[in-house]
């Protein structure tokens, strides 16, 4: 499970490589592609949280909402600038993305991570 803010764009490459049985929460190099209208696209290298957490679901009751799962979520996350480039003069360039600093494995919080199941 690797969890990048929703604003970080889509994912370009993963460039740690983690070994098989791991488990628990780690930092681990990451790209992605930012994206914002009016500018051009960029490719920014930062760190951001991956591995496997110990869970479990009750089997719930109507209406079968309850989500309880553990994820490796970001634990501290340090927020940096780029400027895009070839932006339109009325759209800023800044752009924000997180840099992990430390991960953990905690109930999933849709204030910074997307909770969806596949």
């Amino acid at each position: 499970l690797l969890l990048v803010v929703a604003e970080a764009g889509r994912c370009v490459a993963v460039t740690t490589q983690l070994h098989g049985s791991f488990r628990g929460c780690a930092v681990r190099d990451f790209s992605f592609v930012a994206q914002k209208p009016g500018c051009r696209n960029l490719r920014i290298d930062t760190e951001a949280c991956w591995g496997r957490c110990h869970t479990w679901e009750p089997l719930p009751e109507p209406p079968y909402v309850q989500r309880h799962h553990r994820v490796c979520s970001y634990g501290r996350t340090r927020y940096l600038m780029v400027r895009l480039p070839g932006c339109q003069p009325h759209v800023s360039p800044l752009y924000p993305y997180p840099l992990a600093l430390q991960c953990h494995c905690t109930v999933c919080s849709t204030q910074d991570t997307e909770c969806e199941t596949f």
